[in-house]
């Protein structure tokens, strides 16, 4: 099982391997020695598109000169190119769309047996629940608490490939979390395309707040990080929430995008700069020493070079924490792709190499302010006196690490570290923990 693009779909492959296991399938990490491989792909932008589309094109060569002997497609792409997969690909034995990953065990099977197999339902078909087998490490695991995305946004194709925004139930998430606990996972990530909508569609309000409480009450469970939050849709209460739960890390990932007006309504983005503005004062009035990711697009079409500027000046003022910094992706499907004023890619990039140099600035200044200070450290690894982990700035994967030395320390472990310097986003430090 190959799982490409975001921690959504991982949750998705997870419940895929538990599905083949249940039904007297093994899983192997080494692609040369099975016997049928599983690409769940991500279809969102270009580079996640190509991607996918190597990894599909290596495994099919493998499938020519090895013992692979299915190749199976599952995903965001699958759903996007269903038919395109057929025609371009016939390495590809059996293709599943979103609304498919209950079916991964007939799409095997047949695929196996010579037979090709195709199965694209609705996407709003996934089941929100099912039992899933972690590629995770053991004490972290992520926590998706709705499906799909209601908004829109005029860049993006998500809510055609993932469907209409679904909310699981409280009671199944929190039954989820304390499976997880009982587990050893100490750190839950909450995830969705927007978990401050959570609750909306079958609750009619927002019961982020409600539910972050009783996750905060499982034994086990000592961090909980979040994952995606819309400014438009932030409130007082949940931050007050974050700000006295001691389980709820002080950060969070608000993909922004943009601060200009005129290209916020370009992007059908709610609130516009008000709600970002406020979200993050807010925050940062309740949480001083809260961390503030964000997704920021520059080179949007119709952006000019004054709606530039005032990006860069929100970010000099606001100093984000942490940012990633994307050209814009010109996907077809979206109603961004056929506006007027499309930017040269040249231009893109040279935005996005100011913006980039910019946030690296930020990210100094913010990494220099916290030498000489203790913070808390999930250990990721290491040993003999060495080692790694994530303070609760750092998400896996997309942020930096902290790197260690100590006595005795078991990855799992949370530990404080004094921290001595950084490089960027990573810190270094020690303890003399245990």
């Amino acid at each position: 099982m190959l799982s490409l693009g975001c921690a959504k779909n991982l949750v998705n492959s997870e419940q895929m391997i538990h599905k083949l296991k249940e039904n007297g399938f093994s899983v192997t990490d080494d692609p040369a020695s099975a016997d049928a491989a599983v690409v769940n792909t991500c279809g969102f932008i270009d580079s996640a598109k190509s991607e996918s589309i190597e990894a599909i094109l290596q495994l099919a060569e493998l499938k020519k000169t090895g013992k692979l002997r299915a190749l199976i497609v599952a995903g965001c792409l699958s759903q996007r190119y269903g038919a395109e997969f057929r025609k371009e690909l016939p390495e590809v034995d059996a293709v599943l769309g979103t609304g498919a990953y209950s079916d991964i065990c007939e799409a095997v099977e047949k695929a196996l047996s010579g037979t090709r197999f195709e199965s694209a339902p609705p996407p709003e078909d996934a089941p929100l629940e099912g039992e899933r087998t972690l590629l995770t490490p053991s004490y972290s695991a992520y926590l998706r608490i709705a499906e799909g995305c209601d908004n829109r946004c005029s860049y993006c194709v998500i809510p055609y490939i993932r469907g209409r925004y679904r909310s699981r139930r409280i009671e199944d998430i929190t039954e989820e979390a304390r499976r997880l606990a009982s587990r050893g996972v100490r750190e839950l990530l909450v995830i969705a395309q927007d978990i401050t909508r959570y609750g909306t569609d079958i609750y009619g309000r927002k019961a982020l707040p409600e539910l972050l409480s009783e996750l905060c009450k499982i034994d086990g469970v000592e961090w909980i990080r979040l994952h995606y939050l819309y400014p438009d849709e932030c409130t007082r209460e949940l931050f007050e929430l974050c700000a006295r739960e001691p389980k709820i890390l002080h950060y969070f990932d608000i993909p922004i995008q943009h601060i200009s007006d005129r290209v916020l309504k370009r992007m059908n983005r709610r609130g516009g700069s008000d709600a970002v503005k406020r979200t993050v004062s807010e925050i940062r009035e309740l949480m001083p020493d809260a961390v503030i990711r964000t997704s920021l697009i520059v080179g949007f079409p119709g952006e000019t070079e004054k709606d530039f500027e005032e990006l860069c000046d929100f970010m000099r003022k606001y100093k984000l924490q942490r940012a990633g910094v994307f050209a814009y992706s010109r996907e077809e499907g979206s109603p961004a792709a056929s506006f007027t004023g499309q930017i040269p890619d040249e231009i893109k990039e040279k935005r996005r190499e100011i913006l980039y140099g910019l946030q690296e600035r930020i990210m100094d200044e913010w990494s220099r302010s916290l030498v000489g200070k203790t913070l808390k450290v999930l250990c990721t690894g290491g040993a003999d006196g060495e080692y790694r982990g994530r303070s609760y700035m750092d998400s896996p994967d997309v942020d930096g690490e902290v790197t260690f030395t100590g006595r005795n320390v078991s990855e799992g472990d949370i530990v404080s570290v004094r921290i001595t310097g950084f490089d960027a986003c990573d810190l270094t430090g020690y303890t003399e923990e245990r």
